[in-house]
C-alpha cells in the first residue's frame, strides 16, 4: 500500500507526502496524542515501556494502529506495505513492540531521524507482527521517517534482520521490492529521464519511478502554498484511481487518502479520495501538554465526512484507542 515522497525545497522547506492505498475501508480517523502518555509495546510481559516525550497528530488504521503522522518536533513517520517483510522469530523474552505501535514509538520518542536511527541500531527491542483482524493476512510493513532538516531513513525487516537505510537522498519509498532493489530501479529510470518516458502502471516499482522524477521536477519555491500544491500534485500522480484493486495484492489497490506534512511550519494536511476538500491541523495551535487529553476527529466510513481548512477547533476529547497487541508465544 502507498507511496511516500519528501520534497526538499529552498530556505529549509521540507514536505513529506504519502498516499494510503488499500483494498477496503481502512477505518482511518485523526488523533491528537499529548506528551506524557504511558505506552507499552502490547506484546505481553516482555513489552517495551515508555512515556511519550513528544505530542503527535496521527492517522489511524482501523483505530488499532498508527499508520502515518507528525510529532511536535516535526518528525514524520509513515508505514507502508512490504510483502517481503520477514520479522525475526520472537522468543517472548526480548523486549518487543507490536507492529501497530512501531510508527507511534518513533513519534513519541524522537525529534530527528538520526535519533531514531541510533535507537534502532542498538536493537534494544524487536518489532513483533501478527495477522490483521478479520483479514487472515500477516501484517508486513516497513517504516519511513523524515524530519525538519530533510533527513530520511527507511527501516525494513528482511530475512529476519533489521536493515536501516539512512540518507537525505532517500526521498521516495513505495512497496515491493525491498528498498535496495527500489534504489536500483531508480538508477535505471534516472538514466532514461522522466521527460522521455515514465512507467505508468500502478505497480509499486512504477510508482517509485514516477515519484522519484516528480519530487525533483516540481518547482523549488519558498512559497508554502505553491510547494504544498506541488507535493499534492506529485502524490496524486502516483495514486491509484478509486475502485481499482488487485486481489491478494493489497499494495495494488485504490488510494483511500493522502497526507502532506509540512515539517518547518508544522502543518499536517489530509485529503480523502471521497471528499472535495483538503483540511489540516496547525500543530502550533494545538495544546500537547499532558493534561490536554487525547482528542480525535471522526472521518466517517470511508473517510467521507467533509472538512475544510484548519480543523483544530473540531477536535473532540476522546478515550484513546487500544493498539492491536500480539500475544506472547506459549512456553
Amino acid at each position: 500500500m502507498c507511496t511516500r515522497l519528501v520534497y526538499l525545497g529552498p530556505e529549509e522547506i521540507v514536505l513529506t507526502g504519502r498516499s494510503m492505498d488499500w483494498h477496503s475501508e481502512i477505518g482511518t480517523n485523526i488523533w491528537v496524542f499529548p506528551r506524557g502518555l504511558e505506552r507499552t509495546g502490547e506484546v505481553g510481559p516482555a513489552s517495551m515501556e515508555w512515556t511519550a516525550e513528544y505530542g503527535s497528530v496521527i492517522a489511524s488504521a482501523y483505530d488499532i494502529a498508527t499508520t502515518d503522522g507528525m510529532n511536535e518536533a516535526g518528525l514524520v513517520a509513515n508505514v507502508l506495505w512490504l510483502t517481503e517483510s520477514d520479522y525475526p522469530e520472537w522468543d517472548g523474552d526480548t523486549p518487543g513492540v507490536s507492529i501497530s505501535l512501531w510508527a507511534q514509538y518513533v513519534l513519541d520518542n524522537f525529534a530527528t531521524v538520526a535519533e531514531a536511527v541510533e535507537n534502532h541500531r542498538n536493537e534494544e527491542f524487536v518489532v513483533v507482527s501478527d495477522e490483521i483482524p478479520d483479514e487472515g493476512r500477516f501484517a508486513t510493513l516497513h517504516l519511513s521517517i523524515s524530519d525538519a532538516t530533510g533527513d530520511s531513513a527507511v527501516f525494513e525487516y528482511v530475512d529476519g534482520e533489521l536493515t536501516i537505510y539512512h540518507d537525505r537522498e532517500y526521498q521516495v519509498l513505495t512497496n515491493s521490492p525491498p528498498f535496495d532493489q527500489q534504489l536500483a530501479l531508480d538508477a535505471y529510470w534516472s538514466e532514461i529521464g522522466g521527460t522521455v518516458m515514465l512507467p505508468g502502471t500502478n505497480r509499486p516499482a512504477d510508482r517509485f519511478a514516477r515519484a522519484s522524477f516528480y519530487v525533483d521536477a516540481i518547482p523549488q519555491t519558498q512559497d508554502r502554498r505553491t510547494a504544498t500544491a506541488s507535493v499534492f500534485g506529485a502524490i496524486r500522480n502516483v495514486s491509484v484511481p478509486y475502485g481499482i484493486k488487485t486481489p491478494d495484492e493489497p499494495h495494488i489497490s485504490s488510494t483511500r487518502w493522502r497526507t502532506v506534512a509540512d515539517h518547518r511550519d508544522r502543518r499536517y494536511y489530509f485529503e480523502s479520495a471521497l471528499s472535495p476538500n483538503v483540511f489540516w491541523l496547525d500543530l502550533d495551535g494545538i495544546d500537547f501538554h499532558t493534561d490536554a487529553g487525547v482528542r480525535s476527529l471522526s472521518l466517517g466510513e470511508n473517510q467521507t465526512n467533509v472538512f475544510a481548512g484548519d480543523v483544530a477547533n473540531e477536535l473532540v476529547e476522546t478515550e484513546p484507542f487500544e493498539f492491536l497487541g500480539v500475544p506472547a508465544p506459549s512456553s
